[in-house]
């Protein structure tokens, strides 16, 4: 896009996305690549500084993810963290051992504030550590410019080659300076001009939508979401006129969403249609009970309905998404992990009829869409929306997807979205998931054989990483009382405590 950029190689640590998104807050545009990534692409891409993520390898395994070691000589900078910063030291001819006394969680350190990763901060900081090896002994030209208790070489530096290494995670917030470090790194080492802000963004979207597109007209599907209205929003102000914007209503959204979206959207200055292919969609998914083969046929039929529908419209050549990043980013690209499919990304078949796609979100992240939507003028209520999948509540029905089992999850859902707004609980995403587990009660004098319903709400400022709301067990109680007196076929109901990592928001 023109911008400086900084490269995440990924070796299979749980935060690269974070890190990722940790780069943007300081105004520097930043991607996501594997670890196996050529020099001749690094080249290619022109780096302005270059960033080692965490992993659950040790690197002195011939089956560990490894770089090429040609990058360490290219004159970029170079930050490792955590697995990032042994492979460094490892490569460049230091060596790593298993610690004595493995390091997790919040931990106190020593740092040296005239190094130019700690510069303005105090020599005591806390930083969060998890990891089993450690650097035991530096490579030529290396100094230690961190340590704790158990680690002499918390934190090591070889400025005349540019490369460091921090064997904490500095982009959580368990490490309270953590965002300073990544920005001394990006500025007082890579000479970061902070380039990259979301005014310059809307208008290189705007003129790259046009370019491509031309004067073809655009399909796209519109949930009502806050990926996809905004999507909306930038292709009509970047093409007006030439869109058209398909609801898919699949039956698998949540209760009386759909007529919700077309209350919201049918008046706006975009051509509006709404297809009800819930019969269609289950019919396709009928005895799937794999999650990634839900998604993938969930994207293919979607593809099929806007297919269907683009016949009836004036030269639409082009299908249009709400992809974004942490999308691409989960679904693998390619030696990087695939978390999960998403179906928008796998799900495409590759006889599509479309000349081409159109996602113009592809490289943003939840928060940088948000601000983005906002922007163009979106209302409230859209981009402040809480994340719904595309695949809707076809993830949440865990097994097999039937009818009965939807039309449970929809009212014990709406009971529990309508109690956390009641109850003003701070949670960022909220909703009920329908276990394939039944379980048996007793009603009066008879005995129930019904499914479990399993409440998740989440705190978290990226959507990347997250904590559960601590619901007060008053509140959890209400819910579940309301949900087993007044959602025939719903027997028992738990809540789920798990953050992300290791979990994800979702359950599929």
């Amino acid at each position: 896009m023109g911008y400086q950029t900084v490269v995440i190689l990924d070796f299979g640590g749980q935060y690269k996305e974070l890190i990722a998104r940790r780069v943007r807050e300081c105004n520097v545009y930043s991607v996501v690549k594997p670890g196996s990534i050529s020099v001749e692409e690094l080249t290619e891409i022109n780096p302005i500084g270059i960033i080692l993520t965490g992993g659950p390898n040790s690197v002195y395994d011939e089956s560990s993810p490894h770089c090429d070691r040609r990058i360490f000589d290219m004159g970029i900078p170079v930050l490792g963290i955590c697995y990032g910063t042994q492979l460094l030291a490892w490569s460049v001819g230091g060596e790593v051992a298993p610690c004595v006394t493995g390091e997790y969680g919040r931990t106190k350190m020593k740092v040296n504030p005239q190094s130019l990763i700690f510069e303005g901060l105090e020599d005591n900081q806390v930083g969060l550590m998890s990891h089993t090896d450690q650097i035991t002994v530096l490579p030529e030209g290396f100094a230690s410019v961190a340590e704790t208790e158990v680690c002499p070489n918390a934190a090591v530096e070889c400025p005349e080659r540019k490369l460091y290494g921090i064997q904490f995670h500095p982009e959580v917030e368990s490490t309270p300076k953590g965002k300073r470090m990544i920005r001394n790194f990006l500025y007082n080492v890579c000479g970061a001009k902070g380039d990259y802000t979301l005014r310059n963004l809307e208008k290189v979207l705007i003129e790259q939508i046009r370019e491509k597109v031309g004067d073809s007209h655009v399909l796209l599907g519109l949930s009502g979401g806050v990926d996809s209205s905004v999507c909306a929003a930038l292709l009509s102000k970047a093409v007006p006129g030439q869109l058209h914007c398909i609801f898919v209503d699949h039956g698998l959204m949540r209760k009386d969403e759909g007529d919700e979206v077309e209350a919201a959207f049918k008046d706006r200055d975009l051509h509006f249609v709404r297809v009800n292919a819930g019969e269609r969609f289950l019919r396709a998914l009928k005895g799937v009970t794999d999650p990634e083969q839900k998604r993938k046929i969930i994207g293919a039929e979607f593809v099929k309905v806007f297919e269907d529908e683009s016949a009836k419209l004036p030269d639409v050549k082009y299908l249009a998404q709400g992809t974004i990043y942490p999308d691409v980013i989960e679904s693998g690209d390619g030696k990087a992990a695939t978390i999960k499919s998403h179906h928008n990304v796998g799900g495409l078949p590759d006889d599509m009829k479309f000349e081409g796609v159109v996602e113009p979100l592809r490289g943003l992240f939840k928060d940088e869409v948000r601000t983005l939507g906002r922007r163009l003028g979106l209302p409230k209520a859209f981009v402040e929306r809480q994340p719904f999948p595309g695949p809707g509540l076809g993830i949440r029905v865990i097994g097999e997807i039937t009818e009965e089992k939807l039309e449970i999850l929809r009212n014990a859902d709406a009971i529990f979205r309508e109690e956390v707004v009641k109850r003003r609980v701070k949670a960022e995403q909220y909703f009920a998931v329908i276990t394939d587990t039944r379980s048996v009660g007793v009603v009066g004098d008879f005995r129930t054989y019904d499914y479990t319903i399993a409440l998740r709400a989440v705190r978290t400022s990226d959507f990347m990483t997250c904590e559960y709301a601590p619901i007060q067990h008053k509140v959890l109680g209400i819910v579940s009382s309301r949900i087993v007196n007044e959602v025939n076929g719903a027997g028992r109901v738990v809540y789920d405590i798990t953050g992300k990592p290791p979990a994800t928001v979702e359950w599929e």
